[in-house]
């Protein structure tokens, strides 16, 4: 069971007459009934400023971060032993992928016009950043403000949409719903890290499910994708021309050093990055404690509240620029910049109360547990908890409302 820090207050409604839901290990959960005018009321005002020129001191850092590990990398061929530059390899693609994982965090911020008050800048600045790791920007900025409009809907949220019982067994390829080795979820778990991303980028995998259309049709890549509106065209072939471009440098890196040269300096890294973005939205949105609801009960302030704070140390607060750790605050105002999210997270917390989530486990352990416990949804009514086949917590069918 993950460690959730649930901070107390008194709630303004009677909550007597209110149905009353189980989550996976049986805690009660009652739909929150704050507004988001209360929300945004409590978060000091200085936060939602935003600085051009203190966001480009950050990709500016991050920027020589990279740079000096790729000059420290070019040395390891001098290491006389093969264990030793072996090790050493892994140690930059892994270190390496967290800066670079940092480099797409501020992407994503310019993504949200949180990186300044400037579109220009920052479609400019998020279009090099996100092209430069394969990403389309304005593609993926487009899909990903869709799921902040929308989290937690059922019918309507964008990325990790949980599956019902009969899904879940059909992706499983099982006749019924039986316990699933350790070994199951490894592998599905080894999938999604490393497929996980690319698979969402090219096919919508995880993402809405669109009846009658065949996921291929759903990439990221093609203006027609039902994920996109018409006045999207253009941005789309502006997000395709950044991969060309980024696909162009690296033939061209590969004609000159080859293949291994690449694979060391800039494919392991990307893989790290990969697993990383993958890791982090998984874990800010799916959680034994967490609901999702159908159009009859959701409102974007429950949607909001359907997320979770997680902690990866100096990782998360420095590299990652706490995208992990004050996630909450983000899907209230994704425009409130990272270097003051700290503070806006805080202040809703007041507000939130038994609402607001946070866990501290490890990030890793964490993956595991969530994986293990979380499943698919079900329950009765417009709200859906997280069930599992694997004996874990409540048994699938047995939630109910309070009477």
């Amino acid at each position: 069971m993950s460690t959730i820090t649930y901070t107390q207050r008194r709630p303004s409604v009677s909550l007597t007459s209110k149905p009353v839901y189980k989550d996976t290990f049986g805690r009660d959960f009652v739909p929150p009934e704050f507004t988001i005018k209360d929300i945004l009321d409590a978060i000091p005002k200085h936060c939602f400023d935003r600085s051009l020129g203190r966001s480009l001191t950050y990709v500016a850092r991050d920027i020589f971060y990279t740079a000096c590990l790729f000059g420290l990398a070019t040395q390891i061929h001098h290491i006389p032993s093969l264990p030793a530059r072996v090790v050493a390899w892994v140690v930059y693609g892994f270190v390496q992928g967290l800066v670079c994982t940092g480099i797409w965090v501020l992407a994503h911020e310019c993504g949200h016009g949180a990186f300044s008050p400037y579109k220009l800048a920052n479609d400019i600045v998020g279009w090099i950043l996100h092209s430069a790791l394969f990403v389309p920007y304005h593609s993926w900025r487009i899909t990903h403000s869709k799921h902040h409009k929308a989290t937690g809907h059922l019918a309507r949220d964008m990325v990790f949409i949980p599956k019902d019982v009969n899904r879940y067994k059909l992706s499983r390829n099982i006749a019924e719903l039986t316990e699933e080795a350790p070994v199951v979820t490894l592998y599905f778990l080894f999938a999604q890290q490393l497929f996980g991303w690319p698979a969402y980028l090219a096919a919508n995998v995880t993402g809405q499910n669109y009846p009658g259309v065949s996921n291929w049709s759903l990439s990221h890549f093609f203006p027609s994708a039902p994920m996109f509106d018409a006045k999207d065209f253009w941005d789309i072939i502006i997000s395709d021309v950044g991969i060309l471009v980024a696909g162009t440098l690296a033939y061209l890196g590969i004609e000159r050093w080859g293949w291994a040269s690449f694979a060391l300096y800039y494919f392991m890294p990307y893989l790290w990055v990969n697993n990383w973005l993958v890791c982090i939205t998984y874990l800010q949105h799916t959680d034994p404690s967490l609901p999702h609801y159908d159009a009859s009960e959701w409102n974007f302030a429950r949607g909001a509240a359907a997320t979770v704070d997680r902690d990866f140390g100096f990782i998360g607060r420095h590299l990652f620029h706490e995208i992990i750790e004050t996630h909450v605050a983000h899907h209230y105002s994704s425009r409130i910049p990272f270097y003051h999210a700290e503070e806006a997270t805080k202040a809703i917390r007041k507000v939130m109360g038994k609402h607001y989530r946070q866990d501290k486990t490890n990030l890793i352990l964490a993956l595991w547990k969530t994986a293990r416990a979380c499943q698919f949804v079900e329950g009765d009514g417009g709200v859906k908890m997280y069930r599992n086949g694997n004996g874990i917590g409540i048994a699938p069918k047995e939630v109910k409302k309070a009477k």
